[in-house]
């Protein structure tokens, strides 16, 4: 992986991205690997003031926001990363936390369809793919429609950057820089792609100004 995330990757890009200057970048990585057109965005501020009071296994991930599409619709969309072991406990586990902290907003808001999106250093899933959607159908009432759980899956080590050419798409751009193997086509994702020049900064910044905590 890119080794601006090392120490613990959740905890360095949430204290580079939590902050509203900073939307632009979510924004960015949203659209590209939800494929999506996002009008509004806004982090949900839950995780950042009830920390002090939640266990450790409820600190993860990198950011909580809620979108608007340009047709009106609105989604919750989590994103983390995923290291170790438990991989599919982890990204249910992440989905429920993202999903059911829509009860603690203090704004008067409809309960929405909840997409993660789970970034993984390792190979876990059968398919070559290295980008994968995956969906389950939730047990609602019989009369009711059917909502179906969404995740997207990010595995680093099935991206193949060796095989891009020189007109390097967005997608691309974002699978090279968070995979962080190949420094020429890091240069040029950074130089071709405003939001990941702006995340290399902030993370350079963040780590020449990294204190113990």
């Amino acid at each position: 992986m890119n080794r601006n995330f090392i120490s613990n990757s959740n905890f360095v890009l949430r204290k580079v991205l939590n902050s509203k200057d900073n939307l632009d970048i979510l924004q960015d990585f949203i659209e590209t690997f939800l494929n999506i057109e996002i009008q509004e965005i806004k982090l949900n501020p839950y995780l950042k003031d009830k920390k002090k009071y939640l266990p450790s296994e409820e600190k993860f991930g990198i950011a909580d926001v809620r979108i608007k599409l340009k047709d009106g619709e609105e989604l919750n969309v989590g994103i983390q990363w995923i290291d170790g072991y438990y991989a599919q406990n982890k990204i249910l586990l992440y989905y429920a936390q993202i999903h059911t902290n829509q009860l603690e907003y203090d704004e008067n808001r409809d309960f929405v369809k909840t997409i993660t999106i789970n970034i993984l250093d390792f190979k876990y899933f059968k398919s070559p793919n290295y980008h994968q959607k995956k969906q389950i159908e939730s047990n609602e009432d019989e009369n009711k429609k059917k909502e179906k759980l969404e995740f997207h899956i990010l595995e680093l080590p099935k991206f193949n950057e060796n095989i891009i050419e020189n007109n390097i798409n967005k997608k691309e751009a974002w699978m090279i820089y968070l995979k962080g193997d190949r420094i020429d086509l890091i240069n040029k994702s950074i130089k071709k792609y405003n939001a990941i020049g702006k995340l290399d900064s902030l993370l350079k910044e963040y780590w020449e100004n990294e204190k113990m905590e």
